[in-house]
C-alpha cells in the first residue's frame, strides 16, 4: 500500500511529506484548495505524461516520490521488476520517483535506479486504482472485466490457457508437417534423379584424399621418370656399385682373420652392403609407387573431378556426399510415409482442440452462472446509492471461432441502463461522472475484489449527493477499505466521518505567494472540519453537534 507521498515544487505545493496508513483515509478541503495537485503528483510517479506546467512558478525543477510497502511484493509488480533486472529485497519498500525540469527534461527512478517512464506505467495498474470524474481505466475498461468475473467465479482460467497453448502447438506441428510434404513432393522428381546419380557414383568418405594423393604421386612419377631410369641402370647388372661391394666383401672375408684391421674393414664393408641393399629396395619401391601409367592417371583424375563436380552441384564437401545420399533417401521415405505421420498429427490436433473447447465451454458456463449472481449483487447495491432506476448486466457472449484464445471463447463486458426501458450500453458511455463513480463503487462492493491494486482512490465519488446516499457511500467505502487501503477525496461530511484517517487540504496566501498544504487532523480538528463541511463559512454549535453524531456512527 501507499505509505508516503513526497512532493517538491509542484504547482502550489512547495514541500510536502504525507504519510498514509491502511484502511479508509479521507481528504477534504475547500473547493480549489488543491486536491487535484496530490492526484497529479501521484500520477507523475505512476508514469503519466510529463506536464512542465506542474513545476512551481520560479522553480527550475519539481519532483514527486511515492513509497509503497507490502507484506509480499505482488507478482504483477515482481515480474516487471525482474524483467528490468531490479532487485527488491523481501520487506524492502518500493520507492518510485519522478523528476521534472523546467527545460523539458524528465527522469524516473525505482529504488534510486534510473528507469524508463514506461516501466512506471507497467506497474501502475497493480499499485494504484484511481476512479475519478473522467476515469477511462479500471472497471470502466472492458479489457479487465473478464479477469474480474473469473476471479468472482473462482474459475480455472489457467487450465483453458494451457489447453489453448497445447492446441496451438499441435496445429503448428500439423501445418509444418503438411508444408514439409508439399515441398518434398515438389522436389520428389529432382530428389530421385540426384539420388540415382549419386548411387551410380557411389562416393565414399576419404575417397577424395586418396585419389588426390594417388594423382599427385603419378604426376611426380611422370616428372621423375628419367631420373629413376638412370638410377635403375646404376644399380642393375654385375658392374653395379652394390655388386662391386659384395664382390669386395667376399674377397676380404678370405683374409680378414690375418689382421684385426682387416676384420674391422670387413665389418664396415658388410654394413655398407646392408645400407646399399636397403637403398636399392627403397629405390625399387619408389619406382613402383611413382610408376607413371597414363591410363591410371587419367582414370584417377576423371573420378576425382566427377566427385568434386558433384560436391559443387550440391554445395557440400566431397566427403559429405554419402551423408547427403542418406538424407535424400530419408526425404523420399518421408514422402512415402508422410501421409501416415500427418494423419497422426491431425488426430493429435483434433484431440487438443476438443480438449480446449470442452474446458472453454466449462469456463463459459461458470462465467454465465457467476454473471447472474454478480448482477443480483450489484442490483442490491444500486438503490441505497440513489441508482434505483438503473440496471446492471454482465454480458457474456461466445465469440466467433477465429477470435477464441487463451482466455477462452467469451467476451465479457459490464453494461448498464440508467433509465427504465433504456437499452444497455458500456459503463463509461452512459453514466455521468457522479453516477459512474457510484456504479463502480457498487460493482467493487459486489465483487468484494481481492488481489487488485494495492491502493484504491475515489475522487469525489459523492459529487451531487448527500444525506442517506452519502451515508451509504461512506458505509460502502469503509467496508471496501477493510483489510486494504482506500483513499477518498470528498466534500461529504457523511463520507468524511467514516475515515480512519482524515487529511485536510488548505490553501494560504502571503502577499503574491500562494501555497497548498496538507495535514493529518487530530480528533478535535477532525470534528471541526466535519462541522465546517456541514455548516459552510460559519461553524455553528448545531453543526458541531451533528459532527459528533456522525463520528459516533
Amino acid at each position: 500500500m501507499l505509505t508516503l507521498l513526497s512532493i517538491r515544487n509542484i504547482v502550489l505545493i512547495e514541500a510536502l511529506d504525507l504519510q498514509f496508513a491502511g484502511g479508509l483515509g479521507v481528504l477534504t478541503g475547500e473547493t480549489g484548495a488543491g486536491k487535484s495537485i496530490l492526484l497529479d503528483a501521484l500520477g507523475l510517479v505512476l508514469g503519466n505524461r510529463a506536464d512542465m506546467g506542474l513545476i512551481r512558478s520560479g522553480c527550475d525543477q519539481a519532483s514527486a516520490t511515492a513509497t509503497f510497502e507490502f507484506g509480499a511484493l505482488p507478482k504483477a509488480i515482481a515480474d516487471v521488476l525482474d524483467d528490468a533486472e531490479i532487485e527488491v529485497e523481501p520487506g524492502e519498500p518500493l520507492i518510485l520517483r519522478r523528476r521534472l525540469k523546467a527545460d523539458g527534461g524528465s527522469k524516473a527512478f525505482v529504488n534510486d535506479q534510473p528507469v524508463g517512464v514506461a516501466l512506471l506505467r507497467e506497474m501502475a495498474g497493480a499499485l494504484v486504482e484511481l476512479h475519478g470524474q473522467h476515469d477511462d481505466r479500471g472497471l470502466v475498461n472492458p479489457s479487465g472485466h473478464r479477469i474480474l468475473l473469473d476471479r468472482y467465479a473462482g474459475a480455472n482460467a489457467e487450465a483453458v490457457a494451457a489447453a489453448w497453448a497445447k492446441w496451438r502447438d499441435a496445429q503448428a506441428q500439423l501445418e509444418a508437417a503438411k508444408a514439409s510434404i508439399v515441398q518434398a513432393k515438389e522436389d520428389e522428381d529432382l530428389l530421385i534423379a540426384h539420388l540415382a546419380e549419386l548411387t551410380e557414383m557411389r562416393p565414399e568418405v576419404g575417397e577424395e584424399a586418396q585419389l588426390a594423393g594417388l594423382r599427385s604421386d603419378m604426376q611426380k612419377g611422370e616428372r621423375l621418370q628419367g631420373e629413376l631410369e638412370a638410377l635403375r641402370k646404376v644399380w642393375d647388372g654385375s658392374n653395379s656399385p652394390l655388386a662391386s661391394l659384395r664382390s669386395a666383401a667376399r674377397k676380404l672375408e678370405r683374409v680378414a682373420e690375418e689382421h684385426e684391421l682387416l676384420a674391422d674393414a670387413l665389418a664396415s664393408l658388410d654394413r655398407a652392403v646392408v645400407e646399399a641393399s636397403e637403398a636399392e629396395d627403397k629405390l625399387t619401391e619408389a619406382g613402383y609407387q611413382l610408376i607413371h601409367d597414363p591410363a591410371a592417371l587419367d582414370d584417377a583424375e576423371t573420378r576425382l573431378f566427377e566427385l568434386r563436380a558433384a560436391a559443387r552441384k550440391h554445395r557440400c564437401e566431397v566427403d559429405a556426399l554419402p551423408a547427403l545420399m542418406l538424407e535424400m533417401r530419408a526425404k523420399l521415405d518421408a514422402i512415402e510415409g508422410g501421409e501416415a505421420g500427418v494423419g497422426a498429427l491431425a488426430k493429435a490436433a483434433a484431440a487438443a482442440g476438443e480438449d480446449y473447447q470442452a474446458k472453454a465451454r466449462k469456463l463459459h458456463d461458470a462465467r454465465v452462472k457467476a454473471a447472474g449472481k454478480l448482477d443480483i449483487a450489484v442490483a442490491n447495491e444500486l438503490a441505497p446509492l440513489k441508482l434505483d432506476a438503473a440496471r446492471f448486466k454482465t454480458d457474456v457472449a461466445i465469440l466467433p471461432e477465429d477470435r477464441w484464445g487463451a482466455n477462452g471463447m467469451d467476451s465479457v463486458e459490464f453494461l448498464i441502463s440508467t433509465n427504465p426501458g433504456a437499452p444497455f450500453a458500456p459503463l463509461g458511455k452512459i453514466a455521468s461522472g457522479g453516477e459512474l463513480s457510484r456504479f463502480i463503487l457498487s460493482l467493487k462492493v459486489a465483487l468484494a475484489e481481492k488481489g487488485g491494486a494495492a491502493t484504491v482512490i475515489f475522487d469525489e465519488i459523492d459529487r451531487g449527493v448527500g444525506g442517506a446516499v452519502a451515508s451509504a457511500i461512506g458505509d460502502r467505502l469503509a467496508r471496501l477499505a477493510d483489510g486494504g487501503q482506500l483513499l477518498a477525496v470528498t466534500h461529504s461530511p457523511q463520507v468524511a466521518a467514516r475515515g480512519g484517517e482524515h487529511y485536510m487540504i488548505a490553501k494560504s496566501s502571503e502577499g503574491t505567494v500562494t501555497r497548498t498544504s496538507v495535514r493529518l487532523l487530530d480528533e478535535a480538528e477532525r470534528k471541526e472540519e466535519i462541522a465546517r463541511m456541514l455548516s459552510g463559512a460559519e461553524v455553528t454549535n448545531e453543526a458541531r453537534a451533528q459532527a459528533d453524531r456522525l463520528l459516533e456512527v
